[in-house]
């Protein structure tokens, strides 16, 4: 049976335990990955301690290059590398090709190092006295990753902590991976020195490992937020900086004036595309009004029951099964719970098989109406193919649900009336929206970053911000006297005046 290793300087060597890498499509086990401890980390840090020394001085423009040469890489194996994510994450192949580009556009803006990197500097800030700022490695950083995105997310965080100088060391989720790996060899590949990118693999054992370690300097995580929680707290105990974004519960609100057809096609993608385990899922929906209410659960039942669920490499597939049969119980359960509180099921999702699949971990896709945000099932996030109503009766109301959740990372609104849109997006208590876009995700050389118990930490992701997690800034203040006495006070504070 094939072993996923730790992708580490000199080897992985043995292993004591193991996790099952699981086929979503049929249940079985297709692989073992080799779960580590602290002395795996312990290797794996003393090999990123002796070579960021070098990175971090070798010159921006060095590491940028390396950064194309990924990119060029990775575009190269871009069909073999999303069949294997689909084939351990149960995506569709298509939507995995996607994981992946969003991942190598954070690359692209990681090649801009050069100019990223660059400092203020201000001539004259006093007699003879210059004042500049420069931005410098951390050291190394650590990326804690989910299953749902196997490339995106370590690349999101792995491209820029490395272009900025850092070593950085994934530890991926242990259900799908097998692509991190392969990234890293991608990286070695393309000319990124031993120690600088580095994989391993592991439960809360590895999780506490890293969060305790004294020559980690910033770790990066996403998942759901309880975990997140934990994670910043004992890592900003531990003295590192932290970002930990958590779970979402991502509302879409359509006015009375919204295109619905294109409303429906928005919401079919946004709640139901990969099986839902997207923290930028849309799994509310928010209608206006009861006429727009009505109109649109009308138009939306056809196209959920037109969808079509397959295995991973069906390419008419609109998605595929979830992660694993424990993750596949769970979104059941709460499509129960969601039954239970009062809510009215509209399309029932449970019991769905595959003809041949009949052990995969497929859920088909669930409508529900009239939730209430006093319902649990509203409350906390499914992370499955099942899309919620909530009917709001005015735009207050509609503005006040996505506001008061206690999840604030995405949110979206459907409207053709501009001071709508704009008075929403000025007002909503979410960090990231969307008008006429269901799941905005921003481009990379943006930020990506929830608000609430999304996001644990003041930092996003990508982008600028990402620069900034990675780097801490050092000024200096620099004089060049002519040789004259000063004559000044020296047990005074220094002004500039």
């Amino acid at each position: 049976m094939r072993q996923i290793d730790h992708h580490i300087v000199g080897g992985a060597g043995g292993a004591s335990r193991f996790g099952d890498i699981l086929d979503p499509n049929n249940g079985g086990i297709q692989a073992r990955v080799a779960l580590g401890d602290r002395a795996v980390l312990d290797r794996a840090v003393a090999a990123a301690k002796a070579a960021q020394p070098g990175w971090a001085t070798t010159n921006p423009q060095r590491r940028a290059r390396v950064m194309f040469e990924f990119k060029r890489l990775v575009e190269a194996n871009l069909n073999e590398l999303a069949e294997l994510l689909a084939s351990e994450h149960g995506k569709v192949v298509a939507d995995a090709r996607g994981d992946l580009q969003r991942g190598l556009d954070v690359v692209e803006f990681a090649c801009g190092a050069p100019h990223v990197l660059k400092g203020d500097y201000t001539i004259g800030a006093g007699p003879g006295i210059d004042v500049y700022s420069m931005r410098q490695p951390i050291g190394i950083g650590v990326g804690i990753t989910p299953f749902n995105f196997p490339a995106m997310i370590p690349l999101w965080m792995g491209a820029i902590a490395t272009v900025v100088g850092n070593a950085f060391i994934l530890k991926p989720s242990e259900r799908d991976p097998s692509v991190p790996v392969r990234l890293s060899e991608l990286f070695l590949e393309a000319g990124m020195p031993e120690g600088i990118f580095q994989v391993v693999h592991g439960d809360k054992e590895m999780v506490d490992a890293i969060l305790d370690h004294p020559d980690i300097g910033a770790v990066s995580f996403v998942g759901s937020s309880d975990i997140a929680h934990y994670v910043y707290n004992r890592g900003v105990a531990n003295g590192k900086r932290v970002q930990a974004m958590g779970g979402a519960k991502n509302h879409g609100i359509v006015m009375p004036d919204a295109d619905l057809d294109q409303v429906v096609n928005d919401l079919t993608g946004a709640a139901f595309g990969s099986a839902g385990e997207r923290c930028m899922a849309l799994p509310v929906v928010v209608p206006v009004g009861e006429d727009t209410a009505n109109r649109l659960r009308a138009k939306l039942i056809p196209a959920i029951e037109a969808l079509r669920v397959g295995v991973s490499t069906d390419a008419e597939a609109h998605y595929g099964p979830v992660v694993t049969q424990a993750h596949k119980d769970k979104v059941e359960g709460w499509i129960q719970k969601c039954a239970d509180e009062g809510a009215e099921l509209v399309i029932d999702g449970r019991g769905f098989t595959l003809q041949g699949h009949e052990k995969g971990f497929f859920v088909g896709p669930t409508l529900f109406d009239h939730v209430t945000a006093d319902m649990e099932s509203y409350k906390e996030e499914i992370f499955g193919p099942v899309l919620q109503i909530v009917r709001a009766p005015d735009f207050e109301t509609a503005l006040e649900l996505p506001s008061k959740h206690q999840y604030g990372n995405g949110v979206a609104i459907f409207t053709r009336n501009g001071h709508a849109a704009r008075e929403f997006a000025a007002r909503v208590n979410v960090g990231m929206v969307g008008i006429n876009v269901p799941i905005p995700v921003p481009v990379a050389y943006h930020t990506f970053g929830g608000w609430k118990r999304s996001a644990f930490g003041d930092t996003n992701q990508h982008g600028m911000e990402g620069v900034k997690f990675w780097t801490k800034v050092k000024t200096v203040t620099a004089r060049w006297p002519d040789g004259s006495p000063d004559g000044g006070n020296a047990f005074v504070i220094p002004t500039m005046g």
